[in-house]
């Protein structure tokens, strides 16, 4: 009879992909970051089922406001170039940069990551990311899962995802039906794609023109592949700072679809902003796209943000005291536009885009 005490047959957990000892390694290695990405309120430590957070009895009429977000195919640039501690930052800034438009805070934040090997060293850098976006945001980590998924994803592959918790006061929210005729539209500067059009992007630049993720660009002053994973800018301490100090009618955050159709949303029926291309500057990485792969202008502007990821509407009297908070704040912005009473014709588009850019 054979011993086989010391030499275990059996089915296991590690056998069948998954490898418990290496995500308590990722535990360990990205509890610091973890740890930097809090707030006053936050309750207990890292390591508890449920994340706890304390409302304190300063609020008159409190509302929650939730959103969910996720970074979508710029992980595979990512992934392509081993480089995972910036992702984070993305899939932060689309989720507050949503909570903000209504005006809440952000005040926390839960991430997931599917994975289909985990290394515990990517784990940390993903979870870095996610750290200094919520710092950058002003939001606590409050929590998260990582999931090992061998079978259903190669061992190279991840994808992120987080929901974020904000609040706001019920008489204080920010919503269409402000909006005023003669309202002036200000634009924030993008830091480039943001979260947006990467499979657009990525089909131009690397299948039709066959550019190389390390070869130096020199539109851009660096590589195609950093140039690529730019962070997603975060504004949403910019946008509570003129909430602070300005009568902002509403926000709108330029994500998929483009400037107009965002816009849009938040645009009240009745009324039409009217925008100025010739008002800001678009960065060089859009008019690679559309020189490589013929795009036309229409679906340049309904995939990306085209240079401006941000926008506030808010009265005349108060543009140039708001711009002199993002000016201060290091936020690049124009006035863009104006918003105008809208013709009787009730399909008439609820934002036109005129002109043209002065280099696109």
């Amino acid at each position: 009879m054979t011993d086989n005490s010391h030499h275990p047959t059996g089915a296991s957990y590690a056998a069948a992909g998954v490898d418990i000892d290496a995500g308590e390694r990722a535990v360990e290695l990205f509890a610091p970051h973890a740890k930097r990405a809090t707030r006053p309120e936050v309750m207990g430590g890292l390591g508890g089922f449920a994340g706890l957070f304390s409302l304190k009895n300063t609020y008159r009429q409190p509302l929650l406001a939730s959103s969910t977000d996720g970074v979508g195919t710029k992980i595979a640039v990512a992934q392509a170039m081993d480089v995972h501690n910036t992702v984070g930052i993305d899939l932060v800034a689309m989720v507050v940069d949503d909570l903000v438009v209504c005006g809440a805070e952000p005040l926390f934040l839960q991430d997931y990551i599917a994975i289909g090997k985990v290394v515990p060293e990517h784990v940390a850098d993903i979870v870095e990311g996610i750290a200094e976006g919520c710092v950058q945001a002003g939001c606590a980590l409050l929590g998260g899962e990582t999931a090992e998924h061998p079978g259903l994803m190669a061992p190279g592959e991840y994808d992120i995802s987080a929901t974020g918790v904000g609040i706001v006061e019920a008489d204080e929210i920010l919503q269409a039906e402000n909006v005023r005729p003669g309202d002036v539209i200000i634009g924030m500067a993008s830091s480039g794609l943001h979260s947006n059009g990467y499979s657009l992007a990525r089909h131009v630049l690397l299948e039709l023109a066959r550019l190389p993720l390390e070869g130096h660009v020199e539109e851009f002053g660096r590589t195609l592949g950093e140039e690529l994973l730019e962070p997603t800018r975060i504004y949403a301490l910019d946008c509570l700072s003129l909430i602070a100090e300005t009568d902002v009618r509403v926000f709108s955050h330029v994500t998929g679809g483009g400037l107009a159709e965002n816009l849009a949303r938040v645009m009240p029926r009745g009324l039409v902003a009217r925008l100025d291309r010739g008002r800001w500057s678009v960065p060089a990485v859009f008019n690679t796209i559309a020189h490589h792969g013929r795009v036309e202008q229409a679906e340049m502007e309904r995939t990306f943000n085209m240079g401006v990821g941000m926008v506030a509407v808010l009265p005349e009297e108060d543009v140039d005291r708001a711009q002199a908070v993002l000016t201060a704040r290091h936020v690049e912005n124009w006035v863009i536009g104006r918003v105008e009473k809208a013709s009787e014709d009730v399909d008439a588009p609820r934002v036109t885009l005129e002109g043209s850019h002065a280099r696109f």
